[in-house]
């Protein structure tokens, strides 16, 4: 559980960022920011792998290029689901969910599977 939570708070980090670089993209409040994390988190969780398996012919077909396609859809989806959260369009969407992807990859990177953040020590 708190694995889910630390990476719903590493993608709101991504949107804060998102907001902040990329034109078109508005989150009303702080609150909005941790729901619009926790959201993106449960929607990349139950709906995602649906549209990825059923993509999956286009996905190969592009190399994988259209899973940025598939990352702008499910931020797309929170700002659709959450008031309070705006995107003007897909390029603002696309920039966004770019940036919340890099973000939450480097995040992951620091988490380990217990949901713990993971230092790697040199031993010799």
């Amino acid at each position: 559980m708190i694995g889910f939570v630390l990476r719903g708070l590493i993608a709101a980090l991504g949107l804060w960022l998102a907001t902040e670089w990329v034109t078109g993209v508005r989150l009303d409040s702080a609150t909005t920011l941790i729901l619009a994390g926790l959201l993106l988190g449960v929607v990349n969780a139950i709906v995602r792998p649906l549209v990825l398996l059923f993509t999956l012919p286009l996905t190969l077909i592009t190399l994988g290029f259209f899973l940025l396609v598939i990352n702008t859809a499910m931020l797309g989806l929170v700002a659709l689901l959450l008031p309070g959260f705006k995107i003007a369009g897909f390029w603002a969407g696309f920039w966004s969910a770019l940036i919340v992807s890099v973000t939450s990859w480097i995040g992951s990177g620091l988490i380990g599977s217990k949901g713990r953040i993971d230092l790697v020590r040199n031993r010799k």
